[in-house]
């Protein structure tokens, strides 16, 4: 077997570890809903995720750990596709928050770091961004 297949396998390994994650949090609060599902089916063309692999994956007994990137733009990234998960409904509740910050944790955020990222991540996916900060992030782009 060459090595580029290896290599290959243990990003789609990855992949679908990073999936379960998403599938995790879009459950958390009982039944997937549609548009949770419709988010989640972007995210397993996006990761190449079968269809077999998406019914192993929504069974209860999922069995894929978090996993945990080395470099920061991707925990970043990961985080990121946390909230667009949870926010597919346009809500995050107690439970969703709980768990986001676990798997913030998780990847390899320090607690009380991730808190501060969860609460502007809320604020911003929210809509509810101060203008400081809205202008701040224009201003970075537009450089």
């Amino acid at each position: 077997m060459p090595i580029l297949d290896l290599y290959e396998h243990g990003d789609h390994r990855k992949n679908l570890a990073h999936f379960a994650t998403l599938a995790s949090l879009a459950s958390v609060d009982g039944e997937i809903n549609p548009k949770e599902k419709a988010v989640l089916d972007k995210f397993a063309f996006k990761l190449n995720i079968t269809d077999e692999e998406i019914k192993e994956v929504m069974k209860k007994e999922n069995k894929y750990p978090i996993d945990t990137p080395h470099s920061g733009e991707k925990r970043f990234k990961r985080l990121f596709e946390f909230f667009q998960i949870i926010f597919s409904d346009h809500y995050i509740d107690d439970d969703e928050r709980k768990i986001v910050e676990k798997y913030a944790v998780g990847l390899g955020f320090d607690p009380k770091k991730a808190s501060e990222i969860i609460d502007k991540s809320i604020a911003i996916f929210s809509g509810q961004i101060a203008f400081e900060d809205y202008h701040q992030l224009i201003k970075r782009e537009c450089n």
